[in-house]
C-alpha cells in the first residue's frame, strides 16, 4: 500500500504532463510525475518539435549561406555539410532542455517516478490507485486524489508497413539518420511531412511530396495551401495530392512507393529513404482504462471543457484527448487549466478556436481562428483581407518575399475572425493574432494598432488594413 497521497498524479512526462506538474507545484499542491522512459519531455522535447525545429534553423542558415555573395559576403568558399555536426548540435539541445526539467521538478518539489503507470480501476473513498512497473521489473502503487493522463502519441503507420533505422522512417528514425539521403519521399503533406520535406530539400535531397487529401497541409486556409504548394514547386520539391499511396516496398539500394494520383494514373517513386507522416495514433491502450468510467473514441479519450474525463477525478490532456489538435502548446494549456481547476484558482477552458497552428517549413505558416470556409460554413458574413509580404519593406531587406498575411473577418460587426500567415516568421507573428482574438478585437481596433516600421509585423497593419480595402502598402 501507498505511503503517500498526492493531490495529482500525472501519467506522462512531455509537455503536457511536465506544464501540468510544474503549475500543480506553484499552487502548492502535491504531486507525483510517472514516465515510462529515462528522459522527461516527451516525443516533443525528445524526437518531434525540438530536434525539428534545430535542424529548420540549420537548414535556414545553410540556405542564407548559399546565397552569401547576394549580401555583399565574399570569400565564403565551397560550403559543406557536416551532419554529424548537426545531429550533435540537436542533440546538445534536447540534453540541455532535459535538464533544465530535472531542475524544474526539483524546484517545484515535483515526485518524479520511472516507470510504466496504469489505473487499476475507480476510486476508492475518493483516492485512486495507479500501479507503476519500472523497466528493472519493480512493481509499486501510487494513491493520489486527482489523476491526469497525459500519455501522448505515436506516429501512425500505413498498414502492412514497418519502420526501420535507415529506409522507412518515422519521426524518430529521421532524426537519427547516419547521413542525408539523396532522396527521399514523404507520404503525408501535414506539418510533418512538409517541415521534414523543407529540411531535407535544402540539405540537397530530392523531395517528393504525397498527400491522400486533395490540397498540402490541408487543415490550413485554402489560400495557404495553394502558396505553399507554389513556393515548394518553385523550390524543386515535387508534390502529389488527392494521390493514394498503394504500396511502399523496399529495394536493393532504398524504397519504391507506388501510388494512384488524382487523374487515376499510378505513378511510382523510387528513392534512398520514404518517411511516414500520416498523422498521430492516441496511447490509451493499456492503461487501464476499461475498468473506469473514462469514454474511448477511436483511441481518443472525451472529456468536458474542464478536460474531466467520465470518471470523477480522472482527466485527460494533450494528444489522448478526443476534438483537440495534437499540438504540444495544447497539451501545456490544458494542464494549466486541470492544475488551475484542482486547486481551486481561476481557470478559463482551452477553446478550439483560439489555438494557433504553427508549421516551420520554409516559408512558415502560422494560424488561428477560422479560415474563411470554416467561417462561411459558420454562417458568417465574411471579408477577407490579404497583404502580400513583397510590398513590406523588412521582407525585401531579409529577402524573403513570398507569402502572404490573409484576414478574415465578420462584415457585420467587424470582429476579428481568423488570421492566416505564410512566409517570413509567420510562426512568431501570429501570436499577435491570438491576443486579438482572445480580446474580441474588431478590425476598426487593430487598424489604429501601431506596428513598428520596419517590421515583418507591420504586415499585419496592412493585413487588417486589407479588410477594408485600405492597406497602406499595395
Amino acid at each position: 500500500m501507498a505511503e503517500t497521497t498526492y493531490d495529482i498524479v500525472i501519467i506522462g512526462g512531455g509537455p503536457g504532463g511536465y506544464t501540468a506538474a510544474i503549475r500543480a507545484g506553484q499552487y502548492g499542491l502535491k504531486v507525483a510525475l510517472i514516465e515510462k522512459e529515462k528522459k522527461l519531455g516527451g516525443t516533443c522535447l525528445n524526437v518531434g518539435c525540438i530536434p525539428t525545429k534545430s535542424l529548420l534553423f540549420d537548414a535556414e542558415v545553410y540556405d542564407h549561406l548559399k546565397n552569401a555573395t547576394a549580401h555583399g559576403i565574399e570569400g565564403v568558399g565551397t560550403i559543406t555539410l557536416n551532419w554529424k555536426t548537426i545531429l550533435d548540435r540537436k542533440n546538445g539541445i534536447i540534453t540541455k532542455h532535459v535538464k533544465g526539467l530535472d531542475f524544474l521538478m526539483r524546484k517545484n518539489k515535483v515526485t518524479v517516478i520511472e516507470g510504466y503507470g496504469k489505473l487499476t480501476g475507480p476510486a476508492k473513498d475518493g483516492i485512486h490507485s495507479i500501479a507503476v512497473e519500472a523497466a528493472n521489473g519493480e512493481k509499486k502503487v501510487v494513491q493520489a486524489k486527482n489523476v491526469i493522463i497525459a500519455t501522448g502519441s505515436d506516429a501512425r503507420m500505413l498498414p502492412g508497413v514497418e519502420s526501420d533505422a535507415n529506409r522507412i522512417l518515422t519521426n524518430i528514425e529521421i532524426l537519427a539518420l547516419p547521413q542525408i539521403p539523396k532522396s527521399m519521399v514523404v507520404i503525408g503533406a501535414g506539418a510533418v511531412g512538409v517541415e521534414f520535406g523543407s529540411i531535407f530539400k535544402s540539405f540537397g535531397s530530392e523531395v517528393t511530396i504525397v498527400e491522400y487529401l486533395p490540397r498540402m497541409v490541408p487543415n490550413e486556409d485554402e489560400d495557404v495551401s495553394k502558396e505553399l504548394s507554389r513556393v515548394f514547386r518553385k523550390r524543386g520539391i515535387d508534390t502529389y495530392t488527392g494521390a493514394k499511396v498503394e504500396k511502399v516496398e523496399k529495394t536493393n539500394d532504398g524504397v519504391k512507393v507506388t501510388f494512384t494520383g488524382s487523374d487515376g494514373k499510378q505513378v511510382t517513386k523510387e528513392a534512398e529513404t520514404v518517411l511516414v507522416a500520416v498523422g498521430r495514433a492516441p496511447r490509451t491502450a493499456n492503461l487501464g482504462l476499461e475498468a473506469t468510467k473514462v469514454e474511448v473514441e477511436r483511441g481518443f479519450i472525451r472529456v468536458d471543457e474542464w478536460m474531466q474525463t467520465g470518471e470523477p477525478g480522472i482527466f485527460a490532456i494533450g494528444d489522448v484527448v478526443a476534438g483537440l489538435p495534437q499540438l504540444a502548446h495544447v497539451a501545456a494549456m490544458a494542464g494549466t487549466v486541470v492544475a488551475a481547476k484542482v486547486a481551486g484558482k481561476r481557470a478559463r477552458p482551452v477553446r478550439r478556436d483560439r489555438i494557433p497552428a504553427c508549421t516551420y517549413c520554409e516559408p512558415q505558416i502560422g494560424s488561428v481562428g477560422l479560415t474563411e470556409a470554416q467561417a462561411k460554413a459558420a454562417g458568417h458574413q465574411v471579408k477577407v483581407g490579404k497583404f502580400p509580404f513583397s510590398a513590406n519593406s523588412k521582407a525585401s531587406i531579409v529577402g524573403s518575399h513570398e507569402g502572404f498575411v490573409k484576414v478574415v473577418a465578420d462584415a457585420k460587426h467587424g470582429e476579428l475572425l481568423g488570421v492566416h500567415i505564410i512566409g517570413p516568421q509567420a510562426t512568431e507573428m501570429i501570436a499577435e493574432s491570438v491576443v486579438a482574438l482572445e480580446l474580441e478585437a474588431t478590425i476598426e481596433e487593430l487598424m489604429f494598432t501601431i506596428h513598428a516600421h520596419p517590421t515583418l509585423a507591420e504586415a499585419m497593419l496592412d493585413g487588417f488594413g486589407s479588410v477594408e480595402n485600405m492597406a497602406i502598402n499595395v
